[in-house]
């Protein structure tokens, strides 16, 4: 009588080379991360510091809606706006300037208002309505 014996196939699945996989995975999204700089705007957050006295006067550039741009209550268009700044950072030492959009500005024209005085290293301060 010719009986065959059946091989049994293991359904098991070999999970170590799974493993080391990830992880090396894990190791080099780790050392690339740190690896790319992120694309951001450098924001000076304020603080507290004793020895610094308050600027005098601090220019305000408002922004409309309508992307046109007021500096200290008078309109001016891009060009005046960089003229301003460049006078600003001619007269004083460190200065100052607030940014104050009106709610719902795009996101664009602050920036470009930033820009312009990242150029002529002024310190921007956004004073954005929370409501």
């Amino acid at each position: 009588m010719g009986l065959k014996r059946r091989n049994k196939v293991s359904a098991e699945f070999n999970m170590s080379s799974l493993t080391d996989i990830i992880f090396l995975l894990l190791i080099f999204f780790m050392l690339t991360s740190s690896i790319v700089a992120p694309n951001a705007l450098n924001l000076k957050l304020p603080s507290s510091s004793r020895s610094s006295k308050p600027p005098s006067k601090i220019t305000d550039v408002t922004i409309k809606k309508t992307g046109q741009y007021y500096v200290d209550g008078s309109r001016a268009s891009t060009s005046v706006l960089e003229s301003k700044m460049r006078q600003l950072s001619r007269k004083k030492s460190n200065p100052s300037i607030t940014i104050t959009p009106e709610k719902g500005v795009p996101v664009e024209y602050v920036v470009e208002v930033m820009d312009i005085a990242m150029r002529y290293h002024i310190n921007a301060i956004l004073a954005a309505d929370p409501n």
